[in-house]
């Protein structure tokens, strides 16, 4: 599930040894270089993932989470999950323990975050694993999660269909977004009919497959962009026939454009 032309994965990045969280928050920061990833994993606490600068990929067997700067992602309990990131990132994680959120449908979450709630990310990002239970800490933690549930979610998220030839051609396009054949030769690749395959794709994602290829390759740019790639050279590498169309549908999907979101 690799983007192999802007970064390919190069460094595990190891994990906290943890068998229990001694306090109700666990703050890890880390500054990561491009190609870093996590090993697949499961733990019995929620986790914020929160890019200071850059771009974090959430990967799921349900689909793949995009934490732009100005959002996080929330990653459920006992989840299998992995952590990428594309270009070099300043990533401020928290293990959290379940019982501080009241989301219990176990799916993940990306929000939008305020400038409050960066803030407040900034500084707690910097507590150490035992601070006091009756201090200033973790009065700011309690802040930080009343916060963190009232932030409305925003749509970088794909969801990865299920059906094996469906999830073979999903699996193909991550590892190479700017391959643009079309669903009626994916049909021929995979032995099912273009219809059927339309009908499931509609079915598994919530999306066509040409809006589904879409999104993919649009949350996937934001890698390039971020590791300080020409628009140019994004767009033709993501499966765009010119800048202005990448734009276009970037414009849509982020509600920016890529000089935009680059000054912000």
């Amino acid at each position: 599930m690799t983007d192999q032309r802007c970064s390919p994965l190069r460094a595990e990045r190891a994990l906290p040894l943890l068998d229990v969280l001694l306090r109700p928050l666990f703050a890890r920061a880390e500054s990561l270089s491009p190609g870093t990833y996590s090993a697949v994993h499961r733990h019995p606490w929620g986790q914020l993932s929160y890019a200071v600068e850059g771009v974090l990929d959430i990967r799921t067997p349900f689909g793949n989470y995009v934490a732009l700067p100005h959002c996080a992602v929330w990653i459920p309990p006992e989840l299998e999950h992995q952590v990428v990131n594309p270009g070099r990132v300043e990533m401020r994680s928290f293990y959290v323990d379940p019982s501080l959120f009241p989301w219990e449908d176990g799916r993940c979450r990306v929000l939008q975050v305020s400038v409050l709630v960066r803030e407040l990310i900034k500084t707690a990002s910097a507590f150490p694993p035992d601070y006091p239970l009756d201090g200033a800490e973790a009065r700011l933690v309690q802040v930080l999660v009343d916060q963190l549930t009232t932030l409305p979610e925003a749509a970088f998220s794909l969801t990865l269909p299920r059906d094996k030839r469906l999830l073979s051609i999903a699996r193909a396009l991550l590892d190479s977004p700017g391959d643009g054949r079309t669903l009626a030769q994916w049909a021929v690749q995979t032995g099912a009919s273009e219809r059927n395959l339309a009908r499931l794709f509609r079915r598994e994602t919530g999306l066509s497959f040409r809006l589904w290829r879409q999104r993919l390759r649009l949350m996937l740019s934001l890698g390039g962009l971020e590791s300080g790639h020409p628009v140019t050279r994004v767009a033709l590498d993501y499966g765009y026939d010119s800048p202005s169309a990448y734009i276009a549908a970037f414009r849509v999907l982020f509600g920016c454009t890529p000089g935009e979101l680059e000054r912000r």
